[in-house]
């Protein structure tokens, strides 16, 4: 990748197409979304090498559990081995892991996965890894109005505290908004992903499936982001 190129801070990444993948290749679902996972590995592991300081993954939203129950308890299957098989390359490379979304009705091994990989890297220092994960963005707008709310009623904040900054820091997560959002597969929407942190993102669509969108697919999606200008409005 050219050294001259600026690299978004902070990336989104849609991981969609898997099942397609699979469906192109006569196979499984399921096999798409082990190849997806397969992939993301490297993938992560060259965004942060590049540079990037945060990288938000659409993993599974909440309207996925309306998936097949067979795909849905393979996915959460998945979703534990890579937490314990890929943890001592989150070690090595120092990446903190993060998650964002509720907790009902992730099972009870995924949560305790995922709450192994958050304490076990909390204190890293490098790229900050969000794992969206039974994630939907009109729902973290829920979640956090309500604890606002609370929060009011409480006496811990005051009305006057609200502002565009004090929401960004009350989400699941207290990241940077977004500077790139990607999406594979070629669908053109953001099926409720980080709406309110994407507000002044640039969007990246691209017809590749997500098991191919690999290293150079990313080098080329950040030649495109070099490409534009962007005003935040002025």
């Amino acid at each position: 990748m050219d050294d001259n190129l600026i690299i978004p801070k902070h990336v989104g990444i849609i991981m969609d197409g898997n099942g397609r993948w699979a469906k192109k290749r006569g196979l499984i679902r399921s096999m798409g979304h082990r190849a997806g996972a397969d992939n993301l590995k490297e993938l992560c592991l060259h965004m942060a090498s590049v540079g990037v300081e945060y990288v938000s993954l659409y993993a599974f939203s909440t309207e996925n559990f309306k998936r097949e129950k067979k795909e849905v308890d393979f996915l959460m299957n998945l979703f534990v081995t890579l937490f314990k098989g890929e943890f001592q390359t989150i070690m090595d490379h120092n990446i903190r892991v993060v998650f964002s979304g509720r907790v009902f009705p992730l099972p009870k091994k995924v949560l305790q996965a995922m709450n192994y990989v958050s304490e076990k890297t909390c204190n890293n220092t490098g790229a900050v890894l969000n794992i969206c994960l039974n994630y939907g963005s009109q729902s973290e707008i829920v979640d956090m109005t309500k604890q606002l709310c609370q929060d009011y009623k409480d006496g811990k904040i005051e009305l006057d505290d609200i502002d565009p900054e004090f929401i960004q820091h009350h989400l699941y997560q207290d990241l940077p908004p977004l500077d790139f959002v990607i999406r594979t597969s070629g669908e053109l929407r953001l099926s409720n992903f980080m709406l309110y942190q994407s507000s002044y993102a640039e969007f990246y669509f691209t017809d590749v499936l997500f098991p191919d969108f690999n290293t150079e697919e990313f080098d080329k999606a950040i030649v495109e982001f070099n490409q534009r200008n962007r005003k935040f409005g002025g």
